[in-house]
């Protein structure tokens, strides 16, 4: 990162922080993001001590194949949804086999949105 001042290094070091002092690793399940969370927090020197991986799951496939996110949650509450995103952080979780996962899913834009999830609409998720 440029900017050791941007409010987004500051949270990536501040989970740098908080991870190393309990000894933990991470895993990051990205999809509308595409891996831009991963590259902010391994652009950190020393998040090797603390992240793990990262997946870029932007496909259902690569949800179902990558995270073990059930067909069945994909059909029947979309991709982006707080089900799924949890899904995302188990899978990620258990892959990994990490003590902390953090999951993303959402429809950054500018086209994919519906009233009932417009574009801007995210899902996190952490297990």
């Amino acid at each position: 990162m440029k900017n050791n001042n941007d409010p987004q290094h500051e949270l990536a070091k501040s989970i740098g922080i908080a991870l190393t002092h309990r000894g933990w690793k991470m895993a990051l399940a990205e999809s509308c993001t595409g891996g831009l969370v991963c590259a902010t927090l391994t652009d950190l020197a020393g998040s090797s001590d603390w992240f793990e991986r990262g997946y870029i799951t932007y496909s259902n496939q690569a949800k179902t194949e990558c995270l073990d996110v059930p067909t069945e949650i994909l059909k029947s509450f979309g991709a982006v949804s707080e089900e799924v995103a949890k899904a995302m952080a188990q899978g990620a979780q258990q892959n990994a086999k990490v003590q902390v996962a953090i999951s993303i899913t959402g429809i950054a834009g500018p086209s994919g949105g519906s009233p009932e999830k417009p574009v801007g609409t995210v899902c996190f998720a952490w297990a």
